[in-house]
């Protein structure tokens, strides 16, 4: 079973997760820049593109704030990678295949759906301080007006 979510200032599990065509990323060595860290269930589902889409349209903004945005999903880096190419996609994705960081940042969880019951990631959002401190915990998103909400999070760090 997943651990709970980690709480507004505690230190952020430290990973290292592969990326679609790069060298893999270590969540401590982005320091000091802040980072907006988006798990979401697979890619290429109605849901998950329209929230790496929305990512994308402000990820100007996201630049200009210092902000480095990284998406989570089980997908393999090779999915990553059409994912990004169909879609013009410009957050890193990075490959938790194992499940490991989804387990310890408390999103693997048991889900519903038209009645059938399953593990899957939870949607959630984590915005981690230049120190490597969560900031601000969004669980169980709803794809709507999220990306702005975080946005403005980043400019109030």
């Amino acid at each position: 079973m997943s651990q709970a979510l980690p709480e507004v200032g505690q230190t952020a599990p430290d990973f290292t997760l592969p990326q679609d065509g790069g060298e893999p990323v270590t969540l401590s060595s982005l320091k000091p820049a802040p980072v907006v860290l988006f798990f979401y269930p697979r890619d290429d589902t109605p849901g998950c593109t329209t929230e790496n889409k929305d990512f994308t349209a402000m990820g100007d903004q996201f630049a200009t704030a210092g902000a480095v945005l990284l998406g989570v999903s089980k997908d393999t880096v090779e999915k990553h990678a059409k994912f990004r190419a169909k879609h013009d996609l410009t957050a890193i994705l990075l490959s938790d295949a194992e499940g490991d960081v989804c387990e310890r940042y408390g999103v693997w969880a048991e889900k519903k759906m038209y009645g059938k019951t399953f593990m899957g990631i939870n949607r959630a959002t984590f915005l981690i301080d230049g120190e490597g401190k969560i900031a601000k915990v969004w669980p169980k998103v709803k794809v709507a007006g999220h990306v702005e909400e975080v946005l403005d999070a980043v400019r109030a760090l």
